[in-house]
């Protein structure tokens, strides 16, 4: 069921899982701030200044003394801020990879949506094989659990606590957002699309093709398992 009331900046927090990106967290957390005003930052196991430089830019952060992935760092966030009266949240990363500036349309579709998911628009500063295996794994997603989505590794997302008690994932590591997403296809969780900027740094950080690999694994043992 979709929201039925107009969703309030103040209510919407946002919630960033970070690991060593003391290079890039504060001027993360400073442009989000211009669009909400509660920020999570949670670190998860940097061995570098992450903290002191989210703490820095006023950030809440919840720190794990050991790195445990991103599904659990970004868990550990969206608990913290349900827990504190948030309507929802707005996951983005904190490597300057999702622009905040893009923020409000988020927001705004949570007016009339439980869930919402950013795709990136493909360019040619998206690595060859990341393609290959986001078009593999948006088409299992599509057969085995009836969600047809652009992008399903894009982790620019946002969702209602309403979502979140049905979407609610156990995987620590990349998998959660396929998870994230088959957990949504099997409670029909109301979602749209928003289209965001593709951003890439000198060297991308984010899914491997060994994480691709376990992902799709994963999308076979969910379908059969659960």
């Amino acid at each position: 069921m979709a929201a039925t009331h107009p969703m309030k900046l103040n209510k919407v927090w946002a919630v960033i899982p970070a690991y060593n990106e003391e290079g890039s967290i504060e001027r993360v957390i400073e442009s989000t701030r211009k669009h909400l005003s509660n920020i999570v930052v949670v670190d998860d196991g940097s061995t570098d200044k992450t903290t002191a430089s989210a703490e820095k830019a006023k950030a809440v952060v919840l720190k794990h003394i050991v790195n445990l992935g991103k599904g659990a760092a970004l868990k550990t966030g969206c608990d913290y801020a349900f827990r504190h009266n948030a309507e929802a949240v707005v996951v983005l990363d904190a490597d300057a990879q999702h622009d905040p500036s893009e923020i409000p349309k988020f927001a705004k579709q949570l007016e009339s949506h439980d869930m919402v998911f950013g795709y990136r628009k493909y360019n040619k500063s998206m690595p060859w094989i990341l393609k290959f295996g986001n078009m593999v794994i948006n088409k299992l997603t599509q057969m085995f659990y009836g969600i047809n989505l652009r992008d399903t590794q894009c982790g620019y997302r946002a969702f209602t606590s309403k979502a979140y008690r049905k979407i609610r994932w156990q995987a620590s590591d990349y998998s959660m957002e396929s998870e994230m997403i088959t957990r949504a296809g099997k409670n029909r969780v109301k979602y749209v699309e928003v289209p965001i900027e593709t951003i890439y740094g000198n060297k991308y950080k984010g899914t491997t093709i060994l994480d691709g690999i376990k992902i799709v694994f994963n999308l076979l043992w969910w379908r059969w398992s659960k």
